[in-house]
């Protein structure tokens, strides 16, 4: 097809935040939606495959995490036929959807953030609350937001990518670079915790031009069939992106067993993400490409204070950090340094502070904390707590509860340990437990070296300080430790176009979701060169005599 104009998108911006304050529009419309969501549930969510439905002898539920014995949803698990079906019909529209004008796949997405962000803005915040346990506040800024965000910004910086051409040409010389989909299929494995995660591992790949082979988590299938089917009334063709639910051993050994498989677009823990490492590399014959493996794993995020920090600023920042969501984003505050100066003053604060946060069900708006997503959860999560009650080194100040009996709730917990490389500075918990590890005021270098070197993550971190000094050598310091550093600022919510997201060493490829450097990841790029001047003589000067 002809393209007889070189388009330039809208300008993009971030979608502003609703607040869901009492007695504003917002708050009554998805209070409304709750209530029809939890009225017409269980969904029955099926696998989607080449514009077909499919329904297999397998069918789980996903339950409401904050009231465990309701069903949200019942999902079929896709069988080995159903996943052939998906690898198969992915690839038979691979040469059609990369063909598609470039305008053409951005409408699309395009399309899609304008539908999240206001047909099913309501919808699709109901659905990550009820299934994923997340409050009004966090759900909008996820499901909402950072998906409209995600669709946005991503069309922009595809954009800004297609536009980046050799800067020379050489007399009669044209040069161009032209970036190509991959070889073959990517395979999206998204988790519970952000719905837009989801969104953006599909969408992303889809952009450039690729196929995706999407298997969504468990415990957030309803919110991501959401996302497909939004997807799909902004115009996707069948088969660019197939839905598939399933238990993820077997779904995982089949796709990657297959010889299109291209790419890995991963967001899960650090333990997963190294098992399908090894799988990818112990297939690595039966490829025709090298796989691009892009993967967003765990952390173990901290916190430091230096003794020119700000007490209460620092209370409030941590406590959001710790115990927004539960403490169940990769970002979330899971380490605390504080000076032994500050300490009685902080301590004292925190302690006040959290005693006002309260912990419930999502329908009721008020609560800063709901439930966490499962029993597995729940069981680890507790496992900590109890750990640090017979501890000889680790005292909790704070906390230290919790109640399954109708929702996966944990009380936010608040140890205080002696050794700074105990088992809840090390190990990740995700969940509502913070540690704290209170430091010599003046050993603040030596305490920034123990956070580089306390374990093998690399995901985010923050400094709170007024004197400069210290924070550029926290910056010097901290260098490698944390993909996203912060300065007086919580480690948790990186914001599309604001902050790119991503770290290294165990906590993934730092591949940056939310700016241009991800798409790369997605594209195989094709130099050409055209010559216009015909040569008459194939010696060049030195071969003169």
């Amino acid at each position: 097809m002809a393209q007889l104009a070189t388009f330039k998108i809208p300008e993009i911006n971030n979608e502003p935040m609703k607040n869901y304050a009492p007695g504003s529009e917002e708050r009554t419309k998805l209070q409304a939606a709750l209530k029809e969501m939890r009225e017409q549930a269980p969904f029955e969510v099926p696998c989607f495959v080449n514009g077909e439905e499919i329904k297999t002898q397998s069918i789980e539920q996903q339950a409401i995490s904050c009231d465990h014995k309701k069903t949200l949803c019942t999902y079929h698990n896709a069988d080995s036929v159903t996943v052939a079906k998906a690898i198969d019909g992915a690839l038979a529209v691979k040469e059609t959807w990369e063909a598609y004008p470039f305008n053409d796949r951005i409408a699309i997405f395009l399309k899609a953030a304008d539908l999240v962000a206001t047909k099913y803005r309501y919808k699709i915040n109901a659905a990550t609350m009820l299934g994923q346990g997340k409050n009004a506040w966090q759900a909008e800024i996820d499901s909402a937001c950072e998906l409209a965000d995600f669709l946005r910004f991503n069309c922009q910086y595809a954009e800004e990518l297609y536009a980046q051409q050799p800067p020379k040409n050489a007399t009669g010389i044209w040069n161009r670079s032209e970036y190509r989909a991959l070889e073959g299929f990517v395979f999206a494995v998204s988790p519970f915790n952000f719905t837009a995660i989801g969104g953006n591992l599909v969408c992303a790949p889809a952009l450039m031009g690729n196929v995706v082979v999407w298997k969504p988590a468990p415990a957030a299938v309803y919110s991501n069939y959401l996302i497909f089917e939004i997807l799909r009334e902004a115009g996707l063709p069948d088969g660019v992106i197939q839905f598939i639910p399933g238990p993820a051993p077997e779904v995982v050994a089949q796709v990657l067993k297959h010889p299109e498989f291209a790419s890995l677009h991963f967001t899960g823990s650090t333990h997963v993400f190294k098992q399908l490492w090894k799988q990818i590399g112990n297939n690595i014959d039966i490829y025709k490409s090298y796989p691009r493996i892009v993967g967003e794993t765990g952390g173990k995020n901290f916190h430091i204070l230096h003794k020119s920090a700000e007490v209460k600023t620092t209370v409030c920042q941590s406590i959001r950090a710790a115990f927004e969501y539960q403490g169940q984003k990769c970002s979330a505050l899971s380490r605390l340094y504080v000076p032994d100066n500050l300490w009685p003053e902080f301590k004292k604060t925190l302690i006040e502070e959290h005693a006002k946060i309260t912990v419930g069900p999502v329908d009721e708006f008020s609560n800063f904390m709901t439930s966490v997503i499962n029993q597995a959860a729940f069981d680890k999560i507790k496992s900590f707590i109890d750990w640090a009650k017979t501890s000889d080194v680790t005292e909790t100040i704070a906390g230290g509860t919790y109640d399954d009996s109708e929702g996966y709730f944990i009380q936010p917990t608040i140890l205080v340990t002696k050794d700074p490389k105990s088992k809840t500075m090390v190990e990740e918990i995700f969940g509502p437990v913070l540690t704290i590890y209170v430091y010599p005021a003046d050993e603040y270098e030596q305490t920034l070296e123990l956070i580089n070197t306390t374990n093998s993550y690399g995901l985010t971190g923050a400094v709170f300080a007024r004197d400069r000094q210290a924070v550029i050598t926290a910056t010097r310091i901290l260098r490698n430790a944390a993909g996203n550093f912060y300065i007086n600022d919580k480690c948790t919510g990186a914001v599309v176009g604001q902050q790119p997201f991503g770290g290294s060493r165990a906590s993934g490829t730092n591949d940056k979701a939310g700016s241009i450097n991800l798409l790369y990841r997605f594209v195989s790029s094709r130099s050409i060169k055209e010559n216009f001047i015909p040569i008459e003589d194939w010696a060049y000067p030195s071969n003169q005599k």
